[in-house]
């Protein structure tokens, strides 16, 4: 006679049910198609992924903090730049460079009998633009004129620098007491931009107060 299963001894009845797990889980642990494995396939794919995103946000974060970098970089790059710009700016910019000129003669005392343009000089990497200048005033206001001139943002040498004395009598121009002296000397600025290099009309003396740009 066939005996219940629910006769059996209650450590019988145990031992039968942890047999059973133990066979469920090996079933759906090792079995290629259960859901079990399926599942800890795509757990092991997930975290392998995972994984990866990691690894690609530390790179990218390397990434970020030097963008960070090169912004500030390029910030001060930029800012170098423009200061160059002020030295040596781009276009010829005549009109600005006679009006520092101008303002630096005033300031001085002096004026600027004549201001003519000359042709423009190429080198390797800028265009040095010269201009023949007369001044009149006294000695020490000259000096001082010329020493302005080497305090400009924009780099302005001079030479060729001579003096010679004044007589109002012989003058075109009418000369303020206490002018002692004219220098005559070539004033030369720069400009970087190759496309405005083509040399310049040699203008015609011209009074202070009203000068021309030199033609393009």
């Amino acid at each position: 006679m066939a005996i219940s299963f629910r006769e059996y001894p209650w450590y019988l009845q145990a031992l039968i049910f942890f047999a059973l797990a133990l066979v469920i889980f090996g079933v759906g642990e090792y079995l290629p198609m259960s859901p079990v494995a399926a599942m800890r396939s795509s757990l092991d794919a997930n975290q392998a992924k995972d994984a990866d995103l990691n690894r690609q946000v530390a790179e990218l974060q390397v990434y970020e903090r030097r963008l960070t970098e090169f912004k500030v970089e390029m910030a001060a790059l930029e800012k170098q730049l423009d200061t160059l710009k002020t030295i040596v700016p781009e276009e010829k910019e005549v009109d600005e460079f006679m009006r520092l000129l101008q303002e630096a003669a005033s300031a001085s005392g002096v004026q600027i009998r004549s201001l003519t343009a000359q042709a423009v000089v190429p080198k390797d990497f800028h265009y040095e633009l010269p201009f023949s200048i007369t001044v009149d005033g006294p000695y020490y206001s000259i000096e001082d004129f010329f020493a302005r001139l080497s305090r400009l943002s924009r780099i302005i040498n001079v030479g060729d620098l001579t003096f010679t004395g004044t007589d109002p009598t012989k003058s075109r121009f009418p000369v303020r007491p206490g002018t002692t002296v004219t220098g005559v000397c070539t004033v030369t600025t720069f400009f970087s931009k190759p496309n405005d290099a083509a040399p310049p009309l040699a203008g015609k003396n011209q009074p202070a107060g009203k000068p021309q740009p030199a033609r393009k």
